[in-house]
């Protein structure tokens, strides 16, 4: 079981850590492109369309499956396979946290500014920087995580 639940962390966190790297090298630099009224557009559909079923259970997934992996008890189980788990949640957690106390409100932000009638490059403006800024420590955070949770299944073998 505790291989199952390792193999799962392993492999959505892979998911979500691929999803965030397309994102940060593909999307928005693609995005940046567009004019300010484009891109205010086109992040306030994405932010609305992203958060649907798949991508919510691959996101608790990145937290529930080590940390219930470091729950299942595994004779056998050395020091390091159970601190690099350790590792890999912890930097999944601050990914998260990176995301509810920064990305989130300032996409939250934005879908209010669609009502407020505020100048599409203001909008941006306040946006676009700080969301770049943080994705990035997200990103780096959840690539970490992948990282320390691949290494533990090398480790044990599994």
């Amino acid at each position: 079981m505790a291989a199952l639940l390792l193999a799962l962390a392993v492999v959505s966190t892979g998911l979500y850590a691929g999803f965030m790297l397309i994102f940060r090298t593909g999307v928005m630099p693609a995005l940046a492109r567009l004019t300010d009224e484009e891109f205010v557009g086109a992040m306030r559909r994405i932010n609305e369309y992203v958060p649907r079923p798949v991508f919510l259970l691959v996101f608790l997934g990145v937290v529930a499956f080590p940390a219930a992996a470091l729950l299942v008890p595994v004779d056998g189980r050395t020091g390091t396979q159970k601190w690099l788990v350790v590792a890999g949640l912890v930097a999944a957690v601050a990914n998260h946290l990176v995301t509810v106390a920064g990305n989130i409100p300032l996409n939250t932000a934005l879908a209010a500014s669609e009502t407020t009638g505020e100048p599409a490059a203001a909008v941006r403006a306040a946006f676009e920087k700080r969301w770049n800024g943080l994705h990035q420590v997200r990103t780096l955070l959840i690539l970490a995580s992948f990282g320390l949770l691949t290494a533990s299944a090398v480790v044990t073998g599994g």
